[in-house]
């Protein structure tokens, strides 16, 4: 089962399906500065991308994404990476395309 999630996304913190579980984990990572989380410093992504131009944002975000996600939700397995951009504003939100791993 594939799901599409962004950080922008309303987090639902009553999840009712193991799919909603999910969703919420990883828009959780998306949207958490690693080393912001007092109990659990490693959740979250690191934010390398910050104050650079968009183009290398985009190829450091890619790399961080996915290596936040593959740490912190163990379930599923990142099938695309993909951005909401506004180049004059500079701001690049991720939007994340997850598979479910059954097992």
């Amino acid at each position: 089962m594939k799901i599409t999630i962004s950080a922008l996304q309303n987090i639902n913190m009553e999840p009712q399906t193991t799919e909603e579980e999910i969703a919420q984990n990883v828009a959780v990572i998306l949207a958490t500065p690693k080393f912001s989380v007092p109990l659990d410093r490693g959740l979250g992504m690191e934010m390398n991308f910050l104050d650079k131009p968009v183009p290398a944002a985009k190829v450091l975000a890619i790399g961080d994404v996915m290596d936040a996600i593959e740490e912190g939700e163990p379930r599923v397995k990142v099938r695309e990476v993909d951005f909401l951009e506004n180049a004059m504003m500079g701001r690049l939100v991720p939007v994340v395309e997850v598979e479910i791993i059954d097992g």
